[in-house]
């Protein structure tokens, strides 16, 4: 049997495992951000999470697993996407979520968690 991940599994994730996380929210609904900046939050729905990506990245991974990952149109234009929490298999959450921290952390709190 599959773990569905949880918004508290998001968060025991991120804390656990990258550098400064701070719990907030955005748009009214729970967020994480780094250094003042978002890079997870969860949706209305608290079904699915929004994340920052890379374009490229987004697109390859909306075509392997469309289930778990999904651009609608609000996000088409922006860096970003949402993550099915049901469909995402946990390794994978654990490396979106990482990569989305990277992308909104100073460098030097990117430097010093690939130096632990």
């Amino acid at each position: 049997m599959r773990h569905v991940a949880t918004w508290e599994k998001v968060i025991a994730l991120c804390e656990a495992e990258l550098l400064e996380v701070e719990r907030s929210t955005s748009y009214g609904t729970p967020a994480l951000k780094v250094n003042g900046k978002l890079f997870a939050r969860l949706k209305e729905d608290e079904e699915r999470i929004a994340i920052f990506v890379d374009f490229m990245e987004r697109e390859a991974m909306t075509q392997e697993n469309p289930e778990a990952y999904i651009v609608t149109d609000h996000y088409r234009d922006w860096p970003m996407m949402l993550v099915d929490l049901e469909a995402v298999p946990e390794d994978e959450l654990r490396e979106v979520l990482i990569e989305s921290w990277r992308r909104r952390a100073p460098k030097k709190l990117v430097a010093q968690l690939d130096d632990t």
